[in-house]
Parts: structure tokens; sequence; C-alpha cells
């Protein structure tokens, strides 16, 4: 491992996993990583299974976390975070990225930190997968704090413009990408269209 500091960038913050299978990457954004022991170097992620990411790591038991700092561009959160890996191509035209050894691209922009992990075991978590994984190889590439999901809220996310919600109606917006949801009740197995993150990760707009 080039550099074990790079485990001290892991926070409660946001962070790019990258997968690959044959010929295809792939990567969204998670927000629970977290390191488990030293000695070895291991950490746990959860993913959710909506992403086309999470099939490509149980396929080859393999991920590049990439943690981002506090100056990650707003367009790395649109293209992780936003939109499905499904339908497009991530990294098409994507100059911020290299391949690591593990052959995996990882984020060269907007990150203070990397880790190479082979997965060790999983455990299913009905909407989630959560994967235990040795760190294998790392590196710190800048000194700018990690990203927080509270700094992410107060600084990054735009704040959404809309019009007051019509008579009788409410409205909710999602704390991750800022989908809004109209209608009389949110269902609490509402999925947001746009990011896939659940209702639990919704606000009602005043």
């Amino acid at each position: 491992m080039k550099n074990k500091k790079a485990m001290y960038a892991l926070s409660y913050g946001l962070f790019v996993l990258t997968a690959r299978e044959g010929e295809r990457d792939n990567g969204c954004i998670i927000n629970t990583a977290m390191q488990v022991t030293d000695e070895p170097n291991r950490i746990v992620v959860a993913v959710n299974k909506v992403h086309r990411t999470h099939e490509m790591v149980l396929a080859a038991g393999e991920f590049t976390l990439s943690i981002l700092a506090e100056d990650a561009p707003f367009s790395i959160y649109q293209r992780f975070g936003f939109q499905s890996g499904r339908e497009v191509d991530k990294f098409a035209g994507f100059k911020s990225v290299e391949r690591g050894e593990n052959g995996i691209l990882r984020l060269t922009e907007g990150i203070n930190a990397w880790l190479a992990c082979r997965v060790v075991s999983t455990m299913d978590l009905d909407s989630h997968t959560l994967f235990l994984a040795d760190v294998v190889d790392g590196d710190v590439t800048s000194a700018v704090p990690s990203v927080t999901y509270a700094y992410y809220q107060s600084h990054v996310k735009p704040k959404p413009q809309v019009a007051p919600a019509p008579a009788g109606k409410k409205r909710w917006v999602c704390k991750v990408c800022g989908y809004i949801y109209e209608g009389d009740v949110l269902p609490a197995d509402f999925i947001c269209p746009i990011c896939k993150h659940p209702a639990s990760d919704f606000e009602e707009l005043s």
C-alpha cells in the first residue's frame, strides 16, 4: 500500500465507488464507508442494489473508493450521483480519471485519497449490500479535508427553487439530488427516480 494515511481520509462523507466488469467501467456515489481494522487494513461499504456498480462489485469482487474532498466540483456529484450508469457511460468525455493497477478507473480531481479494495465477504441488507473488503493499495492525493454529508448539504447542493405547492398538496425534496416530490403524503417506500435514494433522504418543503 502506497500510503497508509489514505485510510485517515475516511469519514462520514461522500465517496465515489468505481468498479469494472469486462470492458465496462461504472461508478456511483455512496455515503457509507468506514475502517473496520488496521491489521489487516479493512473497510466496510454499503452500496445500494439499484446501482449497476453494485452488480459489478458482486461479480468482480473488487472496487476502488475515491474519497471526495471539499473542493470537488459539482459536476462530479452530477455525473456519479444523479445519472444512471445503466443508461449512459459515466466516464465518456471525463478526463479527470486514471486506471489503477487493479484495472479500475479512479478519480484524479476533487479527491484527497483513494483506496483499492478486494471484497472479503458480503451481507445482504435488503436495499443495500454491505461489502467487507481488504484495502490492497491506496494513496493520499490532497490535504483538502474530506467532504462530509453536512458540508455537502450546506455548501455544495443547490438550493431548490420551487413555487408554492398547489392548495391541498405538499412537497418533499430529496436531500441528495434535489428532486421534488409532490402529493398528499410521501410514501414510505418511495425511491427517488433520479439518485435512487429512499424516502428517508427526503425532507418536507415549508
